[in-house]
């Protein structure tokens, strides 16, 4: 790769990965795809060539040159720092507290409870049937949701997207996990001012462009 080249190894369908990919879009970067597929033949993740890409046997890895850089908060908070415009983050201290806070609500406490590998662990470990995973995921998305709204709603820094205007860390993580939502039936009613952030977020190009069913190696 060259010096500056981006590639991303990816996952059409990994929440986490659909994150770096909003990322990557709103600052207007171009990216390569190393699609890597979490299901087929057992799971590519866990081939020795890609264990040494990434020992946790999880998407994303942003390939910047010859750097390997794992974990999807902190490759968008790279990005942010090589690339500072457009921000993910505002500009004071206590706006990024905040917008750090509501983008770990949901990529620490609630996408890792309906990980793949959990449900998988679910499955061949515990024998849990696919009723009951189901009941699982929207419990713990139902609960997430409830305190993200509590946290949007009538504060003064919410605005069109989690942090005022413009987009930025929290819409990258909420994006995709509404989505997730979606496949799985849960009820967005409850949970206006998400329903409407999704939707102003959506009909930007860069979130647009990063949709699962748009990457290249989606079915």
């Amino acid at each position: 790769m060259t010096p500056d080249r981006l590639c991303l190894h990816s996952y059409w369908r990994s929440s986490a990965a659909y994150r770096v990919r909003i990322g990557l879009n709103l600052k207007g970067l171009p990216y390569d795809i190393a699609p890597v597929h979490l299901v087929r033949d057992g799971g590519e993740q866990h081939r020795p060539e890609y264990a040494e890409v990434n020992p946790q046997h999880l998407v994303p890895v942003l390939q910047h040159g010859q750097r390997l850089l794992r974990q999807s908060l902190a490759i968008l908070e790279y990005l942010d720092e090589m690339w500072p415009a457009p921000a993910l983050l505002p500009a004071t201290a206590r706006d990024r507290a905040r917008v750090r806070a509501l983008a770990q609500l949901i990529a620490c406490d609630v996408h890792p409870l309906n990980n793949l590998r959990v449900m998988q662990y679910l499955e061949r470990d515990w024998g849990v049937p696919q009723a009951e995973r189901d009941v699982w995921t929207r419990h713990w998305m139902q609960e997430g949701f409830a305190a993200f709204e509590a946290l949007l709603q009538h504060h003064p820094s919410t605005g069109e997207f989690c942090d005022g205007d413009a987009p930025g860390l929290a819409d990258c993580c909420l994006v995709p996990q509404v989505y997730n939502a979606r496949r799985f039936g849960v009820d967005l009613t409850p949970y206006p001012t998400i329903v409407a952030i999704e939707q102003a977020c959506l009909a930007l190009p860069a979130f647009d462009a990063a949709r699962p069913e748009r990457q290249p190696d989606a079915p």
